[in-house]
């Protein structure tokens, strides 16, 4: 009879325990189970976002890196490497104590380098009358013979600012602007005198063989016209 009821009681405890266990192992698979979608949903939407980030990220640095630029075309001049240059020019020169007169002339210049250069030089003018003999009305200092003034000299020149000079939006001339001293003979008032020349010019290239200058010289002699020999500065403008 004992060992019947302990049957029994062994029987009991055994089912109540294994009421007891089996929820707690339900409850443990269902979240095990549950659980990978979640992580999985998350890995996946982290992912999603990285990537559309990216995208975003390089359509940006396209947009800054790869901008539309319309490029204009330039048209490059050909100059012609020639050493000599042989010209005219066309002027004003002021002769002084003789008023300001037109002058005109040759120029010839040999280039010996991108940096300097000889010139040789002839012009010719012709004297208005001085202010003393406008005021006198009958004084003639000089015949009409004499008023006839010419010149030659020889230069060297140097190449000081080499350039472009741009006119509108379309236009660009090669330039060079230079300095100039030399020394010459000038014929003027019945006398030949010993002449320094200095001064200065822009030599623009209009095209690949015309050159256009724009000079400003002095030439320096002596005269002795009114009794006393002084020396005169005579500026020309070519």
């Amino acid at each position: 009879m004992e060992g019947r009821i302990q049957r029994i009681f062994l029987e009991l405890a055994l089912t109540a325990t294994l009421a007891l266990c089996l929820p707690a192992s339900l409850q443990a698979q269902q979240v095990g189970e549950e659980r990978p979608p979640d992580t999985q949903s998350d890995g996946d939407s982290t992912a999603r976002s990285d990537t559309q980030s990216h995208n975003e990220s390089n359509s940006v640095l396209d947009k800054i890196i790869t901008p539309e630029m319309k490029r204009r075309r330039v048209r490059e001049e050909k100059i012609d490497s020639e050493d000599i240059e042989v010209g005219i020019f066309y002027g004003i020169m002021s002769i002084e104590d003789f008023g300001s007169n037109r002058v005109s002339g040759l120029r010839f210049a040999y280039h010996v380098s991108e940096d300097f250069f000889f010139e040789a030089n002839y012009g010719e003018s012709t004297a208005e009358e001085s202010s003393f003999e406008v005021l006198s009305g009958t004084a003639q200092l000089l015949t009409d013979e004499e008023r006839e003034l010419s010149y030659y000299n020889l230069t060297i020149g140097y190449n000081l600012l080499p350039g472009e000079v741009f006119i509108g939006e379309k236009w660009a001339f090669n330039s060079n602007f230079y300095l100039i001293a030399g020394a010459g003979n000038t014929d003027f008032a019945g006398d030949e005198v010993f002449t320094y020349t200095l001064g200065g010019g822009l030599r623009l290239f209009a095209t690949d063989w015309v050159a256009l200058h724009l000079d400003m010289r002095d030439h320096i002699f002596d005269l002795d016209i009114f009794g006393e020999e002084k020396t005169s500065n005579n500026l020309e403008a070519l």
